[in-house]
């Protein structure tokens, strides 16, 4: 399935072409990160909460991947269950990376991304959904906050401190602080 754009010198840039062939020609420069997604009903459910894939593969009825483009950020959830109700609760927050990133090994990743934030667990699972869900009432895309609320989020969960609200104007002021880079 290799696929690839040949392009005239200044005939189209990636913007212009269709998404596919935008894919395509970004693959040539940069690998791209597959995240593993399933399910099997009723016991596991391995879904993204949010993230735009440039593109998914459907494996079978039960699996596929999601392909990320560098830089994007992304949230997938872990849910599993036996005969009795839940037993594993997982989200997590990554970036996909660029070769020259520090990229972490996750299982089900590849070839591995940034972890913002992770926690384990039907308390920490809930408290982060609603922090999601507070951020979603702004009109913000949880994929647009800024990688440092996640990790910040992460922090304060693991210190058993009062987790962070993420507001318009801290929304506002990382923008502001993207475009000078």
């Amino acid at each position: 399935m290799n696929t690839s754009v040949s392009l005239v010198a200044g005939a189209a840039t990636a913007s212009s072409l269709p998404p596919s062939a935008a894919l395509a020609l970004h693959a040539n420069r940069a690998p791209l990160t597959r995240v593993a997604l399933a399910t099997i009903e009723p016991h596991f459910n391995l879904y993204l909460r949010f993230g735009e894939p440039a593109h998914t593969l459907r494996l079978d009825r039960w699996r596929r991947w999601a392909v990320f483009l560098p830089g994007a950020v992304l949230c997938r959830i872990r849910w599993q269950a036996n005969d009795y109700g839940t037993v594993r609760w997982q989200l997590m927050v990554m970036q996909a990376c660029t070769p020259l990133d520090a990229a972490q090994r996750i299982p089900g990743v590849q070839p591995g991304a940034r972890l913002l934030l992770q926690v384990e667990g039907d308390a920490n699972v809930r408290a982060v959904l609603q922090r999601m869900d507070a951020i979603e009432s702004l009109g913000i895309a949880p994929a647009a906050v800024s990688p440092a609320y996640w990790r910040t989020l992460a922090n304060r969960l693991a210190a058993r401190l009062p987790l962070p609200d993420y507001t318009a104007e801290r929304h506002a002021a990382w923008l502001a602080g993207r475009n000078l880079s």
